[in-house]
């Protein structure tokens, strides 16, 4: 079997499973948000249920609208703290103490290698970079997982994703998806577990890792999975919350396909407008220009993303057609990001640091788009409308181009800095 075969396997009490066997599996942890765990509340009193099945393995992150934009952010929010308090979730995270909610609860050990995870928020994908089974359901889902600990799965096939070769200087996790998603399009994984391995992957470190896997849905898959190993061991050892395992894919695993990439030849990659599939080297987009810059979200707002885009904007200026907003995923990461001075080489370059929330990415608050405006954003999607305007547009890259456009004014590598 593979990986994702035997944790379903083991969560549903069989020996063994097979791509479309429909399954009723145990669930290690259930999480929702602002947007989607009102609904997930409401279902959740409408069955009758008491009590969650247990509460330290349901929480709630308000995230995508908080702090609360407007009146009807604030009556969302609000349903999440009340129904924290009233059941005695041992997780929730305020305002202050939240982050991006696939940023926060790995950094906080509350879902690791092994475990299934259910999430009413499609980025709950991101969570395989652990060696988790870790998907989007809807929000009904959440509620009855919320008040039974089970969730039912059909069985995804697997299909195997191999990179070998050195990866240039200014290409990470984000631009081996990007290329991923641009060769095998954003159906190209329908309904499957995309699992990433080979020479790249080993040395990958975990935040490529999780930006990987977080983008698996753009895929169309089910989830996305890379098998632990001594990286996952150091990232997990001193966060865990409690036990975990780690499962391996037999050498012969059931694979759907396989495809290798050479990631020496991978570039900076940019996805143009509408679809994350849409992409191009960003060295040949120079004539793009732009008005705005995203770093941040759940895709790249971790620690090693800010240093990476401060590595390159510390001490020239944002273009003044561009407004940069810089988004720490999480409060730790923005504290630490404050000790270590990138706040400070952020704000000289005269961008602007907020507060963690997923905010612009959804075209929430924090940087919507008026009709005409270009975006470069670290974030994950660039559909239609996506950061505001339906005659906006989005181009998708990774910290350090993104800051590098944000000095140029249009799309640019760091190497045109003389990085």
């Amino acid at each position: 079997m593979t990986i994702t075969e035997k944790i379903l396997a083991a969560h549903s009490g069989k020996k063994e499973v097979k791509p479309g066997d429909l399954i009723m599996a145990k669930v290690d942890f259930v999480l929702a948000n602002d947007i989607t765990a009102p609904i997930a509340i409401s279902e959740f009193k409408k069955i009758g249920a008491k009590e969650v099945f247990d509460r330290k393995r349901v929480t709630f992150v308000p995230d995508h609208f908080a702090p609360q934009k407007d009146i009807k952010a604030a009556e969302q929010c609000k349903m999440l703290r009340d129904f924290s308090r009233d059941y005695s979730l041992a997780y929730y995270y305020e305002v202050g103490r939240m982050g991006i909610e696939h940023a926060l609860l790995p950094e906080e050990g509350l879902v690791l290698p092994g475990d299934v995870i259910v999430g009413a928020d499609s980025h709950t994908c991101t969570y395989g970079a652990l060696g988790a089974f870790s998907t989007g359901v809807g929000s009904t889902d959440v509620a009855a997982a919320m008040a039974t600990g089970e969730c039912w799965f059909k069985v995804p096939e697997s299909m195997k994703f191999i990179y070998y070769g050195k990866p240039g200087k200014w290409v990470g996790g984000k631009d081996l998806i990007l290329a991923t998603i641009g060769d095998i399009g954003v159906d190209g994984a329908l309904y499957a577990a995309m699992e990433f391995e080979g020479e790249a992957i080993k040395n990958l470190p975990m935040h490529g890792r999780l930006t990987m896997c977080n983008m698996a849905i753009e895929a169309g898959a089910k989830n996305g999975i890379i098998v632990p190993d001594s990286v996952t061991g150091d990232y997990v050892k001193a966060r865990a919350k409690r036990q975990y395992e780690f499962y391996t894919s037999d050498k012969d695993g059931r694979y759907a396909s396989l495809r290798e990439y050479d990631c020496s030849k991978i570039p900076p990659t940019v996805s143009c407008p509408h679809l994350p599939s849409n992409t191009k080297p960003a060295a040949e987009l120079a004539d793009i220009r732009i008005d705005q810059v995203v770093i941040g979200s759940c895709t790249n707002g971790r620690l090693e993303d800010l240093r990476e885009a401060a590595s390159v904007i510390k001490g020239k200026k944002v273009h003044p057609d561009v407004r940069l907003i810089v988004i720490p995923a999480t409060q730790g990461i923005y504290k630490q990001a404050m000790k270590e001075g990138l706040l400070e080489i952020f704000i000289d370059a005269e961008a602007v640091v907020s507060t963690p929330t997923c905010g612009p990415c959804l075209g929430g608050h924090m940087g919507v788009l008026a009709k005409g405006e270009r975006a470069v954003a670290t974030t994950n999607r660039n559909f239609v409308g996506r950061m505001g305007h339906p005659e906006s547009e989005v181009y998708l890259s990774n910290p350090a181009v993104a800051a590098a456009s944000a000095v140029m004014g249009r799309i640019a590598v760091p190497e045109e800095l003389g990085l």
